[in-house]
């Protein structure tokens, strides 16, 4: 049995999604990011930098693994069954190249776009202008980037992968952005496809009593998900 340590944001879904994909048994231990449940002395045992999610993985020999950061999940979530990454080198970092892309882009530029657009409403329209146009215009290029990649191919990779699971959920609220999705035809499509996948669709909605918890937070604890005190991974 996976303990997933998890609340129902971006990077909790991309674990989920996984542990759905390979059919793992997992159990959530809620992390109400919210709540600061994620600065906890046991929780800081397991995730140092005080972010979800992280997983404890009972099911190996000798004393159970914790590992936290969601690329470092995902992967290993991948190695240890041996799905959703190809084996050969080539296949191996053609997926891995957009899975450390999703890590170091992606999520950052989308999370800080996230937090100006939705959640900063304590800044007057003058102080959100830069930020707003400044991570608006680095998530449209980001989603550009994505758009003529599967303008080309039905995934990121050559097949479905751990690099699809782990960008997807970044992808999903794309209409809460604002954003005209008219441009990105290639983007929606492979967001709508992935969407049809039981296993997504299961991991999107694991814990969905929490998903009434995070709709009750304050705007304040809202902004903390995707801004200044992301609780990411």
């Amino acid at each position: 049995m996976i303990d997933l340590y998890y609340w129902p944001t971006p990077n909790g879904w991309k674990v989920s999604i996984m542990l759905e994909e390979c059919a793992l048994p997992y159990r959530i231990v809620p992390v109400n990011i919210g709540a600061g449940d994620q600065f906890k002395p046991e929780f800081l045992k397991i995730s140092p930098s005080n972010r979800m999610p992280a997983i404890i993985d009972n099911d190996v020999e000798g004393v159970p693994i914790a590992i936290f950061e969601s690329g470092a999940i995902i992967e290993y979530l991948a190695e240890k069954t041996g799905q959703f990454m190809p084996a050969d080198v080539r296949g191996k970092y053609e997926v891995l190249q957009w899975v450390y892309w999703q890590m170091s882009s992606l999520g950052p530029m989308m999370g800080q776009a996230s937090h100006f657009i939705n959640y900063a409403h304590q800044l007057t329209d003058d102080d959100l202008s830069y930020p707003k146009e400044r991570y608006g215009n680095e998530a449209k290029r980001l989603m550009k980037v994505m758009n003529t990649r599967l303008a080309e191919n039905q995934y990121l990779a050559s097949d479905y992968s751990i690099a699809d699971i782990i960008c997807w959920p970044w992808i999903k609220p794309l209409e809460a952005f604002g954003f005209d999705l008219d441009d990105y035809p290639h983007l929606v499509r492979w967001r709508d496809e992935l969407w049809e996948r039981p296993a997504v669709q299961k991991g999107y909605s694991a814990g969905d009593e929490l998903r009434t918890k995070n709709r009750d937070l304050s705007d304040e604890a809202k902004s903390n998900l995707f801004g200044k005190k992301q609780a990411k991974g």
